[in-house]
């Protein structure tokens, strides 16, 4: 179990941490036909939105209700009202995400309470569907954000009932749910409703999967004969595909509302991080749906385990596709093993990523001598570290320079810490705005572990052939060199 290090300093040298309400908006832009608006001044919303460009190189559709002096010391419960409205109005969404933000959480407002006063005064509205959420600034990360904003749309769209009582069943010690007993998960009517749709799978995904990766996960499973369901699809929204509109006021692509309500007829869900085990519990507790939950989908052993999860649930064997890329993941592995073996490397992550990390490279033989997230987390305790600080960039620095890190683990911010400390930098997380296509690595699965080993193996093998030593050249075969020809006697 890693020691946690408490944060130590009141301010953030080198910030690492992107806040919350960037990442409940993240959430929000993987659902079909929906805006993200934060309720906060209009700076709050633009420093996320150029976070967004920059990272995805797309347009995103992100609206405010643009707090001033004024309302933020009388009151902006109107600004709501009025945004809401107006977005029902000129854009038509299939939903709205509301995210606060410090601003409007120091100021105490009540957002859940604004969403019911704007269905009293506008009941014209009541078929778009307003999510609210709190997500302050000043506490959690983009991981948590997101997190809360998953749970939020499961609040909003998934009917409420009363508790489902959920007698586990072990199936090879994969799954933290059960499978549905007869006369579980019934609806109002008194019909169960669990498995009626009998190839959908619901798949809850966490802030750390990029869109390559969700479109990655998305083949897995439909090669086992299911259909996928995720939640949100930012494979779908954000994967910088092309279309004939010029613009659109709302995301395009991404999980359909319609679709999301259908949750509770699934024969299975899957969480993909630990971040989401909350909304993971609320799911199964509204539909009996049993769950089969993941920390992470890097490495061989955690692919396994997921593959052999989907085989299980299909009931079909795993395909001759996927044991061939797992049989390129094992020579992979002993191809970079010469390289990453002892390797010292130091990461700074959101949790889960960060644990997902370090269980990657430390199977591969290194030992990650620095680590450091950017808020509290259940998962930080199981990362494969001696120590996990709280923090930012500069404890990361610090703690690499300390321990002699080789190589260095974090986002587009780490490239000047990287420099400094003259190693070089394998770009993960978010946000990448210095590099074309960061947003759609593929990290998970057998192709993107196989993929992450060889990028690790060869900034390794190119850090050290630029420092390497120079040939030894003796002293005597300079003077040798040097020294007069011999006279030709002939």
């Amino acid at each position: 179990m890693a020691e946690i290090l408490k944060r130590n300093k009141a301010l953030a040298v080198n910030p690492l941490k992107a806040s919350q309400p960037v990442g409940a908006s993240l959430a929000f832009l993987g659902i079909n036909r929906a805006i993200p608006m934060l309720h906060g001044s209009q700076g709050c919303t633009a420093f996320g939105k150029v976070f967004f460009v920059r990272h995805f190189r797309e347009p995103i559709p992100l609206q405010t209700t643009a707090m001033d002096q004024v309302s933020t010391v009388m009151n902006a419960d109107e600004n709501v009202i009025l945004g809401l409205k107006a977005i029902c109005e000129k854009s038509n969404p299939a939903l709205i995400g509301l995210p606060t933000t410090s601003l409007s959480e120091t100021q105490g407002t009540d957002i859940k309470r604004l969403v019911k006063d704007f269905y009293i005064a506008h009941p014209e509205f009541a078929h778009i569907p307003v999510v609210p959420v709190n997500t302050p600034d000043f506490s959690g990360c983009l991981e948590s954000g997101f997190a809360l904003a998953v749970k939020a749309v499961l609040e909003v769209l998934i009917p409420q009932r009363d508790p489902i009582p959920s007698p586990t069943l072990p199936l090879k010690g994969r799954e933290s749910g059960h499978l549905p007993l007869q006369g579980e998960g019934r609806d109002g009517d008194g019909v169960s409703r669990v498995g009626k749709r009998k190839k959908q799978v619901n798949v809850l995904v966490a802030s750390f999967l990029t869109p390559g990766d969700i479109e990655h996960i998305k083949e897995l499973i439909e090669a086992f004969g299911l259909r996928p369901l995720v939640l949100p699809d930012l494979g779908d929204s954000l994967d910088g595909h092309l279309t004939d509109m010029d613009t659109s006021p709302v995301t395009l692509g991404g999980t359909p509302v319609s679709e999301i309500s259908s949750m509770n007829e699934s024969i299975a869900t899957l969480v993909l991080g630990n971040s989401l085990f909350d909304a993971a519990d609320y799911l199964k507790q509204q539909t009996g749906v049993p769950d089969y939950r993941f920390h992470s989908l890097m490495g061989l052993d955690a692919v396994d385990s997921f593959v052999a999860t989907l085989a299980d649930i299909s009931g079909k064997p795993v395909p001759e596709k996927i044991e061939r890329q797992r049989a390129q993941l094992q020579d992979a592995m002993v191809d970079a093993h010469f390289m990453l073996g002892f390797a010292r490397v130091a990461i700074a992550a959101d949790p889960d990523l960060l644990y997902g990390m370090a269980r990657l490279v430390t199977e591969m033989g290194c030992e990650v001598v620095a680590a450091v997230a950017p808020a509290r987390a259940n998962i930080l305790n199981d990362v494969a570290a001696a120590q996990v600080a709280i923090g930012d960039l500069e404890d990361l620095e610090v703690a690499a320079k300390r321990n002699g890190a080789q190589l260095v683990i974090s986002n587009s911010h780490a490239k000047e810490t990287a420099r400094r400390l003259g190693v070089p930098l394998l770009r993960a997380g978010f946000p990448q705005y210095d590099l074309v296509g960061g947003y759609q690595r593929l990290w998970v699965g057998y192709k993107g572990t196989r993929q992450a080993l060889f990028d690790l193996a060869n900034l390794v093998v190119e850090h050290h052939g630029q420092h390497e030593a120079e040939p030894f050249v003796s002293m005597y075969h300079r003077e040798k060199s040097h020294a007069p020809s011999a006279p030709n006697r002939h």
